[in-house]
């Protein structure tokens, strides 16, 4: 008797990415069905021509027809922007700086897509992510590993990093072994409509965005000081790992008023762009940001002293394990490879569990650690775990 194939449901976007990806697992023997999500009406702050949703949909849908796999669409524009826009929202506003794509990843395509991909009678839900899922045998269960795709320049695990055991067994991620033009090479080969079509950017499923214009929908502009602080500042002793886990905290009386901002919560730490100061000789770069006095301190320099932190925090409640059975007991030291945003090469550091959270101290000082954004940590290529930074 002939097996029954097992059942994907493909999270066709209109990229290459998917596209090949949906091909791949049809080659490989699946019955594969294709899914298209709409997550994001308003065009508010989005920049002209970016991110044609319509477009995007003519264009999976065209893939579609081309692969001869059946087709869906759904409209999960509610549940994103309660679970991904109103979170960026809330975040901005307390002077944080949240990574929506991995919201996007663990709530929508790994939560309420999947979700409505099963009650297609799926068992997988497939994606485009430069990443590999391997399955280990623990106890007698199977463990999902999650490891860094093949391609160095594209690896997308990251993104991933709040992923459940449970959402990891339904994953298949094809292209995740193969180089970003192995996978142009495949769909120039099919002549796929997605061939030639750029990698989308900005935020996940909005698009390319002016930034403030878009946190302006309920954030709202409100002038303030804009503070230079100079390149030979002393910063305060720190020893404990809680001093010197904290962000830096300044008075407009450390530095010199440099301008003006239109709203502290529109900034971040590292930042460059959007400053409006001039007549220096290297870039300026916020240092740091005071929500509640409504102040934004600069340093000019890639290395001026407070743009940069050793150790950073993530409080208990905040701390992910994708594989829980290397969960961190309170005491335990471990050292890990650390990123703490998107692309960023991987940093040695030192991980110690606390009663209250994880702290992590780098081998190497670290540029831009930001409130609210993800440290992820791998042992290898393998992405163990990740919390919010404090």
């Amino acid at each position: 008797m002939k097996a029954i194939a097992k059942k994907v449901v493909i999270g066709l976007s209109g990229g290459v990415d998917s596209s090949v990806a949906a091909y791949l697992l049809k080659q490989q023997g699946f019955e594969v069905e294709a899914m298209f999500m709409q997550n994001w009406h308003d065009t508010t702050g989005t920049l002209h021509g970016d991110c044609p949703w319509r477009d995007d949909l003519t264009v999976a849908q065209l893939v579609a027809r081309q692969l001869d796999i059946p087709f869906h669409f759904i409209d999960l524009s509610a549940a994103y922007r309660q679970k991904v826009v109103d979170y960026m929202f809330a975040e901005y506003e307390r002077g944080r700086t949240p990574n929506p794509d991995v919201l996007c990843n663990s709530e929508i395509k790994f939560d309420v897509f999947l979700k409505a991909c099963l009650e297609l009678g799926a068992d997988y839900v497939g994606t485009g992510h430069y990443c590999r899922r391997e399955t280990i045998t623990l106890g007698g269960a199977p463990t999902y590993r999650l490891l860094a795709g093949s391609d160095p320049n594209k690896d997308q695990s990251y993104f991933l990093c709040r992923l459940s055991q449970q959402q990891l067994s339904k994953a298949l991620f094809p292209i995740g072994h193969m180089l970003k033009p192995e996978v142009r090479e495949i769909a120039r080969r099919l002549d796929l409509p997605t061939a030639t079509k750029k990698d989308s950017q900005g935020i996940c499923f909005v698009g390319k965005v002016d930034l403030p214009v878009f946190l302006q929908q309920k954030l709202k502009a409100k002038k303030g000081l804009l503070v230079e602080l100079p390149r030979d500042i002393r910063l305060p002793q720190r020893r404990t790992l809680e001093e010197q886990a904290a962000p830096y905290r300044f008075s407009p009386s450390d530095g010199k008023i440099a301008g003006e901002h239109s709203g502290a919560h529109f900034y971040t730490i590292g930042q460059r762009r959007g400053l409006g100061v001039g007549g220096h000789v290297e870039p300026l770069f916020v240092v740091a940001t005071d929500v509640e006095n409504n102040v934004v301190y600069v340093g000019e320099g890639h290395g001026h002293p407070a743009l940069s932190r050793s150790v950073l925090f993530a409080p208990a409640g905040e701390v992910h394990w994708l594989r829980p059975d290397l969960a961190m007991q309170t005491g335990e030291q471990r050292r890990y490879l650390v990123r703490i945003r998107y692309r960023q090469p991987l940093q040695e550091a030192t991980l110690a569990c606390r009663q209250e959270g994880v702290y992590v101290t780098f081998a190497v000082p670290q540029r831009g650690i930001a409130s609210g954004q993800f440290a992820a940590w791998y042992d290898g290529e393998e992405l163990v775990g990740s919390g919010v930074i404090a």
